[in-house]
């Protein structure tokens, strides 16, 4: 027959019927909860009940699983390992037993979605709202991360990532906005000066971008314009606040600019020279199985996107 797997399915489905597949949901709970709590609150276990199931997990598994570390609990390799084939497999076990199709109006999952300090103050209020108007059970867990990698999928279950483009990860990945580089300064900056006049007269105030180079200054030394840095911060979304009070000059990015010039003395010019656009891509995780969740979900991001 054409859905006949052979002798070796045979053995596998041997072995799974020696196995308490019920103690699947506990373990991805726990794995992803790093708490023994935690997961016994999502999945409706009694905490001895949970602490029952870890103990004939790790007999199972021959595997600690988690383990303690300091006050609170870290995976073991072994559990790493786990946490994607098991999301996996429970995602398509429940379509596979019937479970309802999505319905956004009653769902009450929580959406993980890891970003930029900087992209959540330009889109995050926008998609808190949509998401609140259209899915009002469930719940937004916006994941700040300065540095986005692979292992925000497996280990945090992060369900996209909003990424700049100057990331690079292996996954594909979709244009949500473009951005821009702008020239900032506040109200007292002298008027009838241009941008390429401010950024030589008047001192920077930059991203410490070290050990890599800000792109910005890689363009402006490349054009030979002499500058004098004032000071560097760490944390990017303060520069726009030390411009407006203290004055100076510096380059960022015209989307975060605008939105908090509503509120903040800024000035914004354009760049003075030929530079390489910014874009803010969707970075899907690659074990997510539920299309017809993923496909609501992207609508809602390009709509927030829209309202730029």
């Amino acid at each position: 027959m054409a859905d006949d797997l052979g002798p070796s399915a045979d053995t596998e489905l041997a072995r799974l019927a020696s196995v308490d597949l019920n103690l699947l949901v506990p373990l991805l709970a726990l794995l992803e909860e790093r708490s023994v709590t935690r997961a016994a609150a999502k999945v409706g276990l009694s905490q001895p009940a949970m602490s029952h199931a870890l103990r004939r997990m790790r007999r199972l598994l021959g595997d600690e699983l988690v383990v303690r570390q300091g006050s609170g609990m870290s995976l073991t390799p072994r559990g790493v390992e786990l946490i994607v084939p098991l999301r996996r497999a429970l995602h398509q076990t429940a379509r596979v037993v019937g479970s309802a199709p999505f319905d956004p109006a009653v769902d009450r999952r929580v959406i993980t979605v890891a970003m930029t300090s900087s992209t959540a103050l330009v889109i995050g209020s926008t998609l808190a709202r949509l998401l609140a108007e259209r899915a009002p059970h469930a719940v937004l867990r916006m994941r700040i991360a300065p540095m986005p990698s692979s292992t925000m999928f497996t280990e945090d279950g992060v369900d996209v990532m909003l990424m700049s483009e100057a990331f690079t990860l292996p996954h594909p990945r979709e244009r949500l906005y473009d951005d821009r580089w702008v020239v900032i300064t506040n109200s007292r900056a002298p008027k009838a000066a241009g941008p390429a006049e401010l950024l030589a007269t008047l001192p920077h105030v930059t991203f410490d971008s070290s050990p890599q180079r800000y792109r910005p200054y890689e363009v402006l030394d490349a054009e030979g314009l002499a500058y004098t840095v004032r000071q560097y911060v760490s944390d990017s979304l303060l520069i726009p606040q030390l411009i407006a009070g203290a004055g100076g000059v510096a380059v960022h990015r015209y989307r975060v600019t605008t939105a908090m010039s509503a509120y903040l003395d800024l000035r914004i010019e354009e760049f003075p020279f030929p530079i390489q656009r910014l874009g803010t891509d969707m970075v899907w995780n690659p074990w997510l199985a539920d299309d017809e969740f993923k496909s609501w979900l992207r609508g809602i991001f390009v709509e927030a996107a829209a309202s730029l």
